[in-house]
């Protein structure tokens, strides 16, 4: 009975020492919800950055759709207008309907600026296809502009997560000195989680973004050369214009010319103006005999 009555107070002391140690023992947060939310979560202040960086990301993507289309580079009733007026040799009704806010696209702007520089230009419409060239390349420089952002997106992203994933590792680091029992393995998992969430939504956003940057590399490239096929053959009709006449002034001088000729070489002949070479020929031979 001593016995059992000394080994009732050491048990006591006992159980009340653990429960003091369990009660000091920090109480650690567990990762429970699998969710897309509570994975973002548990990636940290980076993770929502990279979220925030994934809404930039789409808003270049719809932008890009909206400007790389071939309607909104070449509208059908700007190239049916122009036609229209370059036709008619109406240069300067052409110049004031590329300057119209609903005829605004790449072909306008860049045929716009070349007649514009080539009306006021010494060399006239000879300055016209390097002054659409100019403009095509500066209007083709803005569209690679919007372009390159998604570029930039899809460099950024796999850096931020790298980050992230590296702030994840001190923090493991830093629980495995301090820590110990199970609080250690649960901080160290929560730790783990938050670094390769981190790696996981860098490159969750920069996969994509390089794909639809590859993607629409392309297709400016394509509709460039199609709108600068356009732009050629409608640079082609201003010049064919100038052309023909300058061609008709010039075969009207030549006629002139011969029929001046003629003129002077008639009476040139009746009133002793310089005889034809196979006359003078005759001449001395006849003398000769």
């Amino acid at each position: 009975m001593h016995l059992i009555d000394q080994l009732i107070p050491m048990l006591s002391t006992t159980m009340l020492a653990v429960q003091d140690a369990a009660a000091a023992t920090p109480t650690v947060a567990v990762l429970t919800d699998r969710s897309l939310f509570g994975y973002i979560a548990a990636g940290g202040v980076v993770a929502i950055i990279l979220i925030m960086l994934s809404v930039v990301a789409l808003a270049l993507v719809v932008a890009n759709l909206i400007a790389v289309r071939r309607d909104a580079m070449a509208k059908p009733e700007v190239i049916v207008g122009l036609e229209g007026f370059l036709r008619e040799r109406r240069v300067e009704q052409a110049i004031a309907f590329c300057k119209l806010p609903e005829s605004g696209c790449f072909l306008a702007r860049g045929v716009g600026e070349g007649l514009s520089k080539s009306a006021r230009s010494q060399f006239g419409y000879l300055e016209l296809k390097p002054a659409m060239e100019e403009a095509g390349a500066r209007e083709a420089e803005r569209l690679d502009r919007l372009n390159y952002a998604l570029r930039v997106v899809s460099d950024l992203a796999p850096m931020l997560g790298l980050l992230g994933t590296v702030i994840g590792i001190i923090k493991a680091f830093a629980t495995i000195g301090a820590a110990e029992g199970v609080a250690r393995s649960t901080q160290l998992s929560n730790n783990m989680s938050e670094a390769l969430v981190n790696t996981a939504l860098g490159l969750g956003i920069a996969i994509p973004c390089l794909v639809m940057h590859a993607f629409f590399k392309r297709r400016i490239d394509g509709l460039v050369t199609e709108v600068g096929d356009i732009a050629e053959r409608l640079a082609m009709m201003a010049q064919g214009g100038l052309g023909q006449g300058g061609a008709g002034e010039a075969n009207a001088g030549q006629a002139g010319a011969g029929q001046g000729a003629g003129r002077s070489a008639g009476p040139a002949g009746v009133a002793g103006g310089p005889r034809p070479v196979s006359a003078a020929v005759t001449a001395s031979g006849g003398q000769g005999s």
